[in-house]
């Protein structure tokens, strides 16, 4: 999607102001269902913003796994909980909440301080003599493919890692 830079810019802080609302409603709201469906919100807003970065293939990717797959089995895990739980109105603070959102608020602080001091037109520009070059020569999917091979191993085997400890969790959290 080829914007003119004003336009662009427009709908990414519109697309950015609708992404921290949604994530504020994922934390905020005391009812899972509603911070399911924000989290829902969420994951389709991050598509938005894939496609208005000319990646299709990636937002297709996001919305099929994430929207389709985690979205959805959370909230079926959520709905084979029990109701009664959550119809308490009254909330009191824990030491565990305070110890949660102190460190929620550092991570926080430091990513406000860390970004604005990053190159990152030097992070995307570089490259290694043992990476491959051959960008001309393959398609833009097969360069996802050898990036998630090469490049982000690691972190592509962590993140399948976390979906896997969710799915067991979700599992075992219906069961009960």
């Amino acid at each position: 999607m080829d914007l003119p830079g004003p336009i662009h810019d427009i709908l990414v802080v519109f697309l950015g102001s609708i992404l921290v609302l949604g994530g504020l409603g994922v934390v905020l709201f005391t009812n899972p269902i509603y911070s399911a469906f924000s989290l829902g919100f969420v994951l389709v807003c991050i598509s938005l913003f894939y496609i208005s970065s000319n990646s299709y293939f990636v937002a297709a990717a996001q919305l099929l796994i994430y929207v389709g797959a985690i979205n959805v089995l959370i909230i079926f895990a959520v709905m084979f909980m029990n109701g009664s739980e959550y119809s308490n109105n009254s909330y009191f603070w824990t030491i565990g909440d305070g110890v949660t959102s102190m460190v929620c608020t550092t991570i926080l602080f430091s990513l406000i301080t860390t970004i604005p001091d990053t190159s990152w037109y030097g992070i995307i520009w570089t490259a290694r003599s043992n990476q491959i070059m051959e960008q001309d020569l393959i398609n833009n999917v097969q360069q996802i493919g050898i990036h998630l091979s090469t490049d982000f191993y690691l972190p592509f085997e962590l993140i399948s890692i976390i979906l896997l400890v969710s799915l067991i969790g979700a599992i075992s959290m219906a069961r009960q």
